[in-house]
């Protein structure tokens, strides 16, 4: 059966992309295992595309644990090691080191705030999610203010690999903004 929706370009052809699209991009998330999980994905994803991090989504989610904070946050050497030796995912040393970094860095900040998720939306007016009025692809900005202002907080808090435009992708994967197009079936 043809798929008539209006999507946005990104979306593309691949199913994969299609269904992340529709169904999780733009969505706002709460919780703080998916906003990691994110946080562990979009800094894998730095300088490659979304879809080579999404394809191996599955990959990642075996060698980090499932995405458990807590058991990312106690990898030891040993981890880093097989890690670097795991070819279902993106083997760059100073993502794996970040990686376990933020997972100590984010139960930092649960205990500060109650969860990361409080964290993440005290940024956001109001706690809620930002309608951007796109109409076309070129409308959707790489970072924002409000991204600048994030991302710096959390750099001085030792997150890596979390610059103002990683930060603005995470905050799309996770609904903090909703950039999808006016006319997109997933606004």
């Amino acid at each position: 059966m043809l798929d008539l929706k209006i999507r946005c370009a990104w979306a593309g052809s691949d199913p994969l992309y299609i269904k992340y699209h529709d169904e999780e991009w733009g969505k706002p998330v709460y919780d703080d295992k998916i906003l990691f999980e994110f946080l562990i994905l979009e800094g894998a994803q730095a300088g490659l595309s979304w879809i080579t991090i999404l394809r191996r989504r599955e990959n990642y989610r075996k060698a980090f644990a499932d995405f458990e904070v807590e058991k990312v946050a106690a990898f030891t050497e040993k981890d880093v090691e097989r890690l670097m030796n795991d070819e279902g995912i993106i083997r760059n040393r100073l993502k794996v080191n970040g990686a376990i970094t933020n997972a100590r860095l984010f139960i930092e900040i649960q205990k500060e705030f109650g969860s990361f998720s409080k964290y993440m939306w005290s940024f956001v007016p109001e706690g809620k999610p930002i309608l951007n009025p796109i109409e076309k692809m070129g409308d959707v900005p790489p970072r924002t203010e409000l991204s600048d202002r994030i991302s710096k907080n959390m750099k001085k808090r030792g997150f890596k690999f979390f610059g103002t435009t990683i930060c603005y992708a995470h905050m799309q994967a996770t609904g903090m903004v909703n950039d999808h197009l006016l006319n997109c079936c997933a606004r």
